[in-house]
Protein backbone atom coordinates (compact mmCIF):
# COMPACT_ATOMS: atom_id res chain seq x y z
CA UNK A 1 0.00 0.00 0.00
CA UNK A 2 3.03 2.44 0.70
CA UNK A 3 4.54 1.13 -2.39
CA UNK A 4 1.30 2.19 -4.28
CA UNK A 5 1.23 5.42 -2.37
CA UNK A 6 4.48 6.79 -3.51
CA UNK A 7 4.30 5.95 -6.88
CA UNK A 8 0.86 8.16 -7.19
CA UNK A 9 2.97 10.89 -5.13
CA UNK A 10 5.69 10.68 -8.14
CA UNK A 11 3.18 11.17 -10.53
CA UNK A 12 1.47 14.14 -9.07
CA UNK A 13 5.08 15.52 -9.23
CA UNK A 14 5.78 15.00 -12.66
CA UNK A 15 2.95 17.24 -13.67
CA UNK A 16 0.17 14.23 -13.91
CA UNK A 17 -3.64 16.04 -12.66
CA UNK A 18 -4.65 15.49 -9.40
CA UNK A 19 -8.12 14.22 -9.24
CA UNK A 20 -10.33 16.92 -6.93
CA UNK A 21 -12.32 13.30 -5.83
CA UNK A 22 -9.42 11.81 -4.29
CA UNK A 23 -8.76 14.54 -1.91
CA UNK A 24 -9.43 13.53 1.31
CA UNK A 25 -8.54 15.02 4.86
CA UNK A 26 -9.62 18.92 4.07
CA UNK A 27 -9.16 21.55 6.64
CA UNK A 28 -10.74 24.97 6.59
CA UNK A 29 -9.85 27.73 9.33
CA UNK A 30 -12.34 30.93 10.00
CA UNK A 31 -10.12 33.46 11.20
CA UNK A 32 -11.76 35.61 14.55
CA UNK A 33 -11.91 39.46 14.27
CA UNK A 34 -8.64 41.25 14.51
CA UNK A 35 -6.88 41.97 18.20
CA UNK A 36 -9.17 38.72 19.47
CA UNK A 37 -7.26 37.08 22.50
CA UNK A 38 -7.25 33.23 22.80
CA UNK A 39 -10.59 32.86 25.22
CA UNK A 40 -9.87 31.34 28.56
CA UNK A 41 -13.43 29.99 28.87
CA UNK A 42 -12.36 27.69 25.76
CA UNK A 43 -11.28 24.50 27.81
CA UNK A 44 -14.60 24.44 29.86
CA UNK A 45 -16.55 25.19 26.70
CA UNK A 46 -15.08 22.29 24.88
CA UNK A 47 -15.22 19.98 27.74
CA UNK A 48 -18.95 20.85 27.53
CA UNK A 49 -19.31 20.11 24.22
CA UNK A 50 -17.73 16.57 24.60
CA UNK A 51 -20.07 15.76 27.58
CA UNK A 52 -23.45 16.89 25.46
CA UNK A 53 -22.55 15.22 21.89
CA UNK A 54 -22.88 18.64 20.66
CA UNK A 55 -20.98 18.06 17.40
CA UNK A 56 -21.78 14.79 14.56
CA UNK A 57 -18.08 13.59 15.07
CA UNK A 58 -17.20 11.68 18.16
CA UNK A 59 -15.49 14.01 20.79
CA UNK A 60 -12.53 12.66 22.95
CA UNK A 61 -10.22 15.18 24.79
CA UNK A 62 -8.87 18.55 25.20
CA UNK A 63 -5.64 19.67 24.87
CA UNK A 64 -3.94 23.24 25.81
CA UNK A 65 -1.06 24.63 24.10
CA UNK A 66 -1.41 28.53 24.55
CA UNK A 67 1.72 28.71 25.92
CA UNK A 68 3.25 28.10 22.64
CA UNK A 69 3.76 31.19 20.46
CA UNK A 70 2.08 31.35 17.29
CA UNK A 71 1.12 27.48 18.53
CA UNK A 72 -2.20 25.60 17.80
CA UNK A 73 -4.03 27.23 20.77
CA UNK A 74 -6.75 25.17 22.90
CA UNK A 75 -7.47 21.60 20.58
CA UNK A 76 -10.56 19.81 20.63
CA UNK A 77 -9.81 16.14 19.76
CA UNK A 78 -12.08 14.03 18.12
CA UNK A 79 -12.36 10.59 16.16
CA UNK A 80 -13.20 11.57 13.00
CA UNK A 81 -11.89 15.58 13.24
CA UNK A 82 -10.39 18.15 15.54
CA UNK A 83 -11.30 21.29 16.44
CA UNK A 84 -9.23 24.22 17.87
CA UNK A 85 -8.59 27.58 18.36
CA UNK A 86 -5.65 28.31 16.69
CA UNK A 87 -3.25 30.64 16.65
CA UNK A 88 -0.49 29.77 14.09
CA UNK A 89 0.99 31.96 12.70
CA UNK A 90 -0.27 34.73 15.07
CA UNK A 91 -3.38 34.29 13.39
CA UNK A 92 -6.45 33.66 15.86
CA UNK A 93 -8.92 31.21 14.10
CA UNK A 94 -11.07 28.31 14.29
CA UNK A 95 -9.52 24.75 12.61
CA UNK A 96 -12.04 22.53 11.81
CA UNK A 97 -9.16 19.42 10.97
CA UNK A 98 -10.95 16.41 9.49
CA UNK A 99 -9.02 13.42 9.84
CA UNK A 100 -11.77 10.62 8.79
CA UNK A 101 -12.19 9.63 5.00
CA UNK A 102 -15.76 10.95 4.03
CA UNK A 103 -17.77 9.36 0.75
CA UNK A 104 -18.32 11.82 -1.94
CA UNK A 105 -17.01 14.54 -3.90
CA UNK A 106 -14.62 17.01 -3.16
CA UNK A 107 -17.81 19.96 -3.31
CA UNK A 108 -19.26 17.77 -0.87
CA UNK A 109 -16.39 17.06 1.13
CA UNK A 110 -15.52 20.79 1.16
CA UNK A 111 -18.63 21.62 2.13
CA UNK A 112 -18.94 19.49 5.05
CA UNK A 113 -15.81 21.34 6.16
CA UNK A 114 -16.74 24.61 5.52
CA UNK A 115 -20.71 24.14 7.39
CA UNK A 116 -18.49 22.23 10.23
CA UNK A 117 -16.68 25.20 10.63
CA UNK A 118 -19.20 27.55 10.72
CA UNK A 119 -21.17 25.51 12.67
CA UNK A 120 -18.50 25.77 15.62
CA UNK A 121 -17.86 29.19 15.31
CA UNK A 122 -21.64 30.02 15.95
CA UNK A 123 -21.65 28.04 18.98
CA UNK A 124 -17.77 29.59 20.67
CA UNK A 125 -19.61 32.67 20.21
CA UNK A 126 -22.10 32.41 22.11
CA UNK A 127 -20.31 31.10 24.80
CA UNK A 128 -17.01 32.22 24.45
CA UNK A 129 -15.86 36.06 24.16
CA UNK A 130 -14.82 35.19 20.67
CA UNK A 131 -15.65 36.73 17.66
CA UNK A 132 -15.31 35.60 14.22
CA UNK A 133 -14.92 37.36 10.33
CA UNK A 134 -16.85 34.68 8.55
CA UNK A 135 -15.27 36.84 5.47
CA UNK A 136 -11.78 35.82 6.06
CA UNK A 137 -10.92 32.11 5.92
CA UNK A 138 -8.27 29.52 4.84
CA UNK A 139 -8.69 26.04 3.21
CA UNK A 140 -5.93 23.16 3.48
CA UNK A 141 -5.60 19.88 2.57
CA UNK A 142 -3.78 17.86 5.22
CA UNK A 143 -1.94 15.43 2.94
CA UNK A 144 1.16 16.38 1.57
CA UNK A 145 1.87 13.28 -0.32
CA UNK A 146 -1.04 13.54 -2.19
CA UNK A 147 -1.85 17.09 -2.72
CA UNK A 148 1.77 18.84 -2.13
CA UNK A 149 1.45 22.72 -1.92
CA UNK A 150 2.89 23.13 -5.86
CA UNK A 151 1.35 24.47 -8.75
CA UNK A 152 0.36 21.65 -9.98
CA UNK A 153 -2.26 20.64 -6.73
CA UNK A 154 -3.45 24.39 -7.41
CA UNK A 155 -4.33 24.05 -10.84
CA UNK A 156 -6.14 20.85 -10.27
CA UNK A 157 -7.99 22.36 -7.24
CA UNK A 158 -8.72 25.88 -8.22
CA UNK A 159 -11.85 25.13 -10.07
CA UNK A 160 -13.26 23.66 -7.75
CA UNK A 161 -12.86 25.98 -4.57
CA UNK A 162 -13.56 28.91 -7.37
CA UNK A 163 -17.16 27.19 -7.93
CA UNK A 164 -17.54 26.63 -4.41
CA UNK A 165 -16.58 29.75 -2.91
CA UNK A 166 -18.35 31.49 -6.33
CA UNK A 167 -17.37 35.54 -6.11
CA UNK A 168 -14.58 35.33 -3.40
CA UNK A 169 -10.77 36.32 -4.29
CA UNK A 170 -8.72 33.01 -3.68
CA UNK A 171 -4.96 32.57 -3.70
CA UNK A 172 -2.79 29.69 -2.99
CA UNK A 173 -0.25 30.66 -0.01
CA UNK A 174 2.62 29.28 2.11
CA UNK A 175 5.64 27.84 0.64
CA UNK A 176 6.26 23.95 -1.08
CA UNK A 177 6.83 22.58 2.29
CA UNK A 178 3.75 23.69 3.98
CA UNK A 179 0.09 21.59 3.21
CA UNK A 180 -1.46 22.80 0.40
CA UNK A 181 -3.69 26.20 1.29
CA UNK A 182 -5.30 28.78 0.00
CA UNK A 183 -6.50 31.80 1.09
CA UNK A 184 -10.42 32.92 1.03
CA UNK A 185 -11.73 36.80 0.81
CA UNK A 186 -15.28 37.05 0.52
CA UNK A 187 -17.34 40.05 -0.15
Amino acid sequence: MLQLLRAHDGDARKGHCLSPDSVQHINVKIFAEPGTPLPEEAIPVFHRWIKNSVCPEMLIDVAEYSHVPAGPGTLLIGLEANYSLDNRENRLGLLYNRKAALDGTFQSRLKQAHEAALTACDRLEKETSVKFDRKTLEVFVNDRLLAPNNEDTWKSLEPELKKYFEGAKIEKVGEPRDLFRVAVSTK
